[in-house]
């Protein structure tokens, strides 16, 4: 399986995953977050991404205000940043969106390790479900992902998940 927890695996992976390790390792994004164990998740890392889909980097923080500035400070200056806390999980949540050349980046955090939150998990899941049920599967979840449907509806609709895919796709035995 790959490490997903390195994103050495972009550099050899499709065209977008190859701009995304570019545009993440010239502008040291993960670096900037080095000490909130940085994770890039989501569509891209595993190839079913679509045109608009961002790049999500989850983090774990035990200071959120130490978290807070660490974001404004590394990305304040980048197209459209804005940060804002929730509540996700019935866990408090920090965010921040931005863009830096082509990419919208999000990152999450979280006081949780990053490979115990959802979105961790999720890709997981995700992964070993793409390789194990094939290219037509991938094909279908992009699909329906250009047809609106976000990534986890996606697999719930294929997979036959029929009350809440995001709980679900965590406990999907492949």
């Amino acid at each position: 399986m790959i490490d997903f927890t390195n994103i050495e695996y972009l550099k050899t992976g499709n065209p977008r995953q190859i701009q995304a390790y570019k545009i993440l390792t010239r502008n040291k994004v993960l670096e900037m977050l080095s000490e909130f164990d940085p994770i890039l998740v989501g569509t891209i890392p595993i190839n079913i991404d679509i045109e608009n889909s961002d790049l999500d980097i989850i983090c774990c923080w035990k200071n959120k205000a130490e978290f807070i500035d660490t974001i404004t400070s590394a990305f304040k200056n980048e197209t459209e940043f804005k940060i804002w806390e929730s509540n996700i999980d019935e866990r408090e949540s920090i965010a921040a969106n931005f863009k830096i050349d082509t990419f919208e980046i999000e990152i999450f955090g979280q006081n949780v390790p990053t490979q115990n939150q959802n979105g961790y998990r999720h890709m997981i899941i995700e992964y070993k479900i793409l390789e194990s049920k094939g290219e037509n599967f991938r094909l279908e979840i992009i699909q329906l992902k250009q047809n609106g449907y976000k990534t986890e509806p996606a697999f719930g609709k294929l997979l036959g998940l029929n009350k809440n895919p995001y709980l679900e796709l965590l406990e999907y035995k492949i």
